[in-house]
């Protein structure tokens, strides 16, 4: 049967479908006259009779036709046969943050997590185009919308997508990624930049949102936007070996770190070995170096504040230049993952899954030597210019352990110098 005869026959059966409710409107009238239940039962019979013949029409009408897909085709040539096939490393590198062949290896990882099945309905994502969705988001500061018209999916697609992979990789590379790795390989790089017996720099850096459904005040940080923290602690490389993410804009550096579970580790000594120098008569554990915002404890120094003579100049001189790869790391991994500048787009509680993901996809590229261009701090600055980092508070908190320490490493320095 031809469509056009499979309509004629719906739009009959509507009709009738009409009368028979005009003939029940009738009959109801002299119900008191004749059976009810007589009528009752022909009506019944006349709308199963009728029911039958139009799903009959509309299921031939349904067969009649080719499926289509739930949602408009879109055009997916340009990752499929440009991006995939014809891009060098230095494209991959510009668009997606890392050369094909890290790609291709993040994909094998994330595989297990990310493989989907095909339905009846339309074909599933590839493991490569999710990840590839999720970094393009990640990398850039566009809107879903705009990712979503370039890879030919729907921007409620591309929300889904990366949230997808960022808990990916946080479920099967977070662990693996960022961690302590080789302590001796840590603290000899760090002597080697001029501070010994040292296992890493720290510091907190505000990442812009948008204002929470609840306690938004509680997000304003001091420069007036809202904003989560940050924390993380670098290696000699610059690479996180542990991050710390969640706390709102206006926590001070100081109270994040006093409840971070590095605080609680350092202060038991399980975090580092227990590797100690001789600094004269004065024994020192590893240390890691921290801002004035930090307080002064035996496994943690800061530099000196107030008056400054040539000695304390010197050690602070020495400080800053070893707890300069804290700020470097931040700048790479701003630097790369372009979305952090912005306000993340993203409700509360999946902030920390994406910026834990940022931190992970970081420490892959540094580990397999991605190329960090210059132009990508230019970018990131004229991103960045709306969103000032807070000044810190200085924290006095000082311990008369910690004070002998960092007097042992003063007069060291200042002897070196000489």
């Amino acid at each position: 049967m031809e469509p056009a005869q499979l309509s004629t026959l719906i739009v009959s059966v509507t009709n009738t479908s009409r009368l028979i409710l005009q003939y029940f409107q009738q009959r109801s009238r002299i119900c008191n006259e004749e059976n009810y239940n007589a009528v009752v039962a022909a009506l019944v019979q006349a709308i199963q009779q009728n029911n039958s013949r139009l799903l009959q029409a509309g299921t031939l009408l349904l067969q009649s036709v080719e499926r289509q897909c739930w949602a408009r085709e879109t055009n997916t040539d340009w990752w499929d046969r440009i991006a995939m096939t014809q891009w060098d490393d230095e494209q991959w590198l510009q668009n997606f943050r890392m050369r094909k062949g890290t790609f291709l290896e993040l994909c094998k990882e994330l595989s297990p997590a990310l493989r989907r099945k095909d339905t009846t309905m339309r074909p599933a994502l590839t493991v490569e185009k999710r990840v590839a969705i999720a970094l393009w988001k990640l990398a850039t500061p566009d809107c879903y919308r705009s990712v979503g018209s370039q890879f030919g999916v729907g921007k409620s697609t591309v929300g889904a997508v990366v949230m997808q992979v960022c808990r990916a990789i946080n479920k099967l590379l977070l662990r693996r990624l960022v961690t302590l790795g080789n302590v001796q390989d840590i603290v000899d790089g760090f002597d080697a930049m001029g501070f010994p017996n040292c296992g890493g720099a720290i510091d907190g850096t505000h990442i812009p949102i948008l204002a929470p459904d609840h306690l938004g005040t509680a997000y304003i940080n001091r420069k007036g936007y809202f904003s989560m923290v940050l924390q993380a602690l670098v290696d000699h490389k610059g690479c996180f070996t542990d991050i710390n993410i969640g706390w709102s804009g206006k926590v001070q550096d100081a109270c994040i770190f006093r409840n971070s579970g590095l605080f609680k580790k350092m202060q038991a000594g399980t975090f580092f070995p227990d590797q100690k120098i001789n600094l004269g008569d004065v024994e020192m554990p590893i240390v890691i170096l921290g801002d004035p915002a930090y307080p002064l404890l035996p496994w943690l120094m800061k530099p000196y504040t107030g008056h400054l003579d040539s000695d304390k100049e010197c050690f602070n001189n020495r400080l800053s230049r070893c707890r300069m790869v804290v700020d470097c790391a931040f700048e790479r991994l701003k630097g790369r993952w372009r979305s952090l500048l912005t306000r993340l787009d993203l409700c509360e509680k999946n902030i920390p899954t994406v910026i834990s993901a940022c931190c992970v996809l970081h420490n892959l590229c540094e580990k397999h030597g991605e190329m960090f261009p210059r132009g990508w701090v230019m970018e990131a600055e004229s991103l960045a210019a709306n969103f000032e980092q807070p000044e810190t508070r200085v924290t006095l908190r000082a311990n008369s352990e910690a004070l002998c320490i960092r007097e042992a490493l003063k007069a060291r320095f200042f002897n070196e110098q000489q």
